[in-house]
């Protein structure tokens, strides 16, 4: 609900320590040389005229990458110079052909073209030319086909590959990767290449630490291979159609902190396998269809015959279990009293289970416990469940939760006055219908909330005010219809929002704009469906920190919004209408 944008790969920040080791350690080289006959002497007026400029280095790799077609090779610089010419072309999708090549030879260590458009098995010369020194590669989404496999032989130090959505990629081609034994991380989402008797290829890898495997659906029985891997610590099989009989293949690789199993074919009985697991944190097993066998209606439970229970039970050894997630699974409150034994669990997802007010009873004995042994849950999620206000009281001790989900719950605005003492709380979904101003009324202690989801919530200008009381927000959204500008008026002095969705409010005009002029941290906003128009976008000039600008159904223009991207919000990358 009202996502922000985020960038895929962190922009790395060249700083002026760099600027200071290039008139030092290379202040005699050829290199050293050649950048400054690279670059004019206006720009470095500018630099040195002050201000909140960018550094020399900086500017020196702005005016490389606008003349790129102007160098035939960057050899010659030290490839930390190199590196972020390259990074800065890959950000702007500035990279081809052409300029491809005067990379060869750079000994560059990262190589991040993920997405990138024309990535292909012709670019892989200019990619394994950096030999030795390649430490991370990612290609996903890209052309490139077996063949390209076969160049990276000599990247022998490679530590981090990904691979993702690679389509022309085949099981053929994955053998060329068994002689990369420092790999430690390596990622195939997605990838028909990866069979059973594709994965013989990973054997080797026994120093990999982290694979990736979502959506690689037909890997069954190719966990075999994997027993090798004795320093295995995240493995993600989401959606992979794995069985018990692949869990069962995994029990000796006890180094295991993560495991997903999102939307595999496993039943309760992959617990047998999953207890060997005795380092497992991190627990996935939503969309799995798991179910307490032998209830047929959900409101009768037989402890006799509920196959979760029994299990759970069984496996309460898996005692540094921190993050469990039992979503979108037909479980009900009978499984909850038998998580006691998961100590150290500081995370759990209930997500769309058939979990109630009585399953919440049961849960708040095994939270007392936890709270008693200082180690407190941190974060609940019983989004679309059945919990109804009085189910809350059983949290009401809780007072350590940090991040509660009751969206599309029974709760209603009597309920959450049960609240009031989780005032470690930061982060509150109430994305519900019955939730009105006077549930909000109710919730004005909780004053470290820093994201609070009022999304389909009935909040109208008079509850706006008791938004005050929440002076650290980062994220809010109110999206129920109710607000006008007169509710604007008190959440324009929120100083600390990135995030702000007001989309569906349909009365709200140019002055919400003007009114939220203020709010110049403010990354991401969305106010769709009302009555802004082009001549309210001015108010937005001074949101330099604006990254995604959502405008849907108004009466604003794509092009109103690409002038004011060029003139005034430098920052910001996307937007709707587009």
């Amino acid at each position: 609900m009202g996502g922000i944008c985020s960038r895929k790969r962190d922009q790395e920040v060249i700083g002026d320590g760099i600027a200071s080791r290039i008139s030092g350690r290379y202040g005699k080289s050829g290199s050293s040389k050649w950048l400054r006959n690279s670059f004019g002497h206006v720009a470095v007026a500018d630099c040195q005229a002050g201000g909140n400029r960018p550094s020399l280095m900086e500017l020196c790799i702005q005016q490389i990458c606008k003349d790129i077609e102007r160098y035939k090779s960057f050899s010659v610089l030290p490839r930390d110079i190199s590196q972020q010419i390259f990074n800065e072309l890959a950000l702007t999708h500035s990279l081809n052909d052409d300029s491809l090549v005067a990379f060869l030879d750079c000994a560059l260590q990262d190589v991040h073209l993920g997405d990138y458009p024309g990535v292909k098995d012709s670019w892989m010369d200019v990619i394994s030319s950096q030999g030795s020194s390649l430490l991370s590669l990612d290609l996903s989404d890209s052309e490139i086909t077996d063949a390209a496999l076969v160049c990276l032989k000599d990247c022998s130090n490679l530590q981090e590959m990904t691979l993702n959505y690679c389509e022309s990629i085949t099981e053929h081609g994955l053998k060329h990767i068994r002689g990369l034994n420092s790999l430690t991380s390596l990622s195939f989402k997605r990838s028909t290449a990866i069979t059973a008797e594709g994965m013989q290829a990973f054997s080797t890898l026994v120093n990999l630490e982290k694979l990736d495997l979502e959506r690689c659906s037909q890997i069954h029985g190719g966990l075999i291979h994997l027993k090798g891997l004795t320093n295995l610590k995240e493995l993600q099989l989401s959606n992979c159609n794995i069985t018990d009989f692949g869990v069962s293949l995994l029990r000796g690789l006890e180094k295991i902190v993560i495991l997903n199993l999102e939307g595999c074919n496993v039943t309760t009985a992959c617990l047998d396998s999953l207890s060997a697991l005795v380092n497992l944190a991190y627990l996935n097993l939503s969309r799995c269809g798991l179910s307490d066998e032998g209830c047929d209606k959900f409101s009768v439970i037989q402890l006799s015959t509920c196959k979760v229970i029994e299990c759970l039970r069984k496996h309460a050894e898996l005692k540094k279990l921190k993050v469990l997630s039992l979503a979108f699974n037909n479980i009900t409150d009978a499984v909850l009293v038998h998580l006691k034994g998961l100590k150290n669990l500081e995370s759990l997802n209930l997500d769309s289970c058939k979990i109630g007010d009585e399953g919440l009873a049961n849960l708040s004995g095994v939270l007392l416990v936890r709270l008693l042994s200082g180690l407190p849950l941190k974060s609940l999620e019983l989004s679309d469940t059945e919990v109804g206000s009085s189910g809350l009281r059983h949290l009401s001790g809780l007072n350590q939760l940090e991040s509660l989900n009751l969206s599309f719950t029974l709760v209603t605005d009597g309920g959450l006055r049960r609240l009031s003492g989780l005032t470690s709380l930061k982060s509150l979904n109430l994305d519900a219908r019955q939730i009105t101003d006077t549930g909000l009324a109710a919730l004005t202690s909780l004053t470290g909330l820093t994201h609070l989801d009022l999304f389909g919530a009935r909040i109208s200008d008079a509850g706006t005010k008791y938004l005050q009381h929440f002076k650290n927000l980062q994220s809010l959204e109110i999206c129920g219809g109710g607000i006008t500008d007169a509710g604007v008026k008190n959440i324009k002095d929120l100083s600390r929002l990135t995030v702000l969705n007001l989309s569906q409010n349909s009365n709200l005009t140019d002055k919400t704009l003007e009114l939220i002029s203020g709010l110049e941290g403010l990354v991401s906003l969305n106010i769709s469906n009302s009555l802004i128009t082009n001549k309210g976008l001015r108010h937005l000039r001074p949101l330099k920190n604006l990254h995604s600008l959502t405008l849907e159904s108004c009466k604003v223009t794509a092009s109103e919004i690409r002038k004011l991207q060029l003139t005034a919000l430098p920052n910001l990358v996307s937007f709707r209408p587009e």
